[in-house]
């Protein structure tokens, strides 16, 4: 017999992530999961300078959050390199500088959305090119259908983030859903865990890709609104967003298998 009250991702027989953790297991698997995420940034060319940072709130203290050094390089960040912010900025442990904008943007979010774990904003090519356009992603695609009514857009652009104040404004703006289209600078995705942030950064980024593509090829067809909100439920709940990222990390653990221990 099947279950007809089972969603998408259980038919599919997609896992979920671990439960039952102690606090310092939770902890570390975060952190893991944050220099796997600046790693997998990396590897799709989404590392650009010094713009761009991930973020994962701590599970013992959720009003503060570990990130990387401002300055160090994605491909090269490590879990004891990653600074425990406090919710006033202040450096509780680690060395090395903190990036402004990170705290700014990221503790409003993480402050007004306590259902998210991570968060995460770069400077992808195609993030910035779309966020120009002043419109929000299309369903042409299956994979641009997971922010399907779950993504907004901050209209406004008042320079390089600095001030408390646009930290709460693109807060407001990313309201309940899992990605917010900032205009003239690209777009910042959340998860309830770091790793579904992080797969939604990367999945919208290639979603705008194929939508700029499509658009300079001639007139891309938009999906009706129940076929692409019944496609959001196959391809956009957080249990899919931290499945694809546990496929992507797989090749990056191989690789660089001590960045995983304990």
């Amino acid at each position: 017999m099947t279950n007809d009250t089972a969603t998408i991702a259980e038919k599919a027989g997609i896992p979920g992530a671990p439960t039952g953790l102690t606090v310092e297991q939770e902890r570390h698997r975060r952190k893991v999961a944050v220099v796997g995420g600046y790693r997998i940034l990396s590897r799709f060319g989404l590392d650009e300078g010094i713009s761009g940072h991930i973020t994962a709130r701590d599970p013992e203290d959720p009003e503060t959050f570990w990130t990387a050094p401002f300055g160090r390089h994605f491909s090269q960040v490590r879990p004891e390199e990653l600074l425990h912010v406090g919710s006033d900025g202040t450096i509780l442990s680690g060395s090395g500088p903190l990036n402004r904008a990170a705290f700014v943007i990221h503790s409003k979010i993480h402050h007004a959305r306590p259902d998210v774990i991570g968060a995460v904003h770069a400077h992808g090519l195609q993030g910035k090119a779309f966020s120009s356009l002043h419109q929000l992603l299309s369903p042409i695609t299956q994979d641009a259908c997971a922010f399907y009514d779950d993504h907004s857009m901050y209209e406004e652009y008042h320079g390089v983030v600095l001030d408390d104040e646009e930290g709460e404004r693109i807060a407001a703006a990313l309201g309940s859903k899992k990605a917010v289209i900032l205009t003239n600078h690209g777009h910042l995705t959340v998860g309830e865990s770091v790793e579904s942030a992080v797969w939604w950064y990367v999945s919208m980024e290639r979603s705008m890709q194929a939508e700029l593509a499509a658009r300079a090829a001639g007139t891309p067809v938009v999906l009706y609104d129940k076929i692409a909100a019944t496609t959001y439920d196959a391809v956009g709940t957080e249990k899919v967003g931290w499945f694809a990222y546990s496929t992507i990390i797989q090749k990056i653990a191989a690789e660089e298998p001590d960045i995983f221990g304990h």
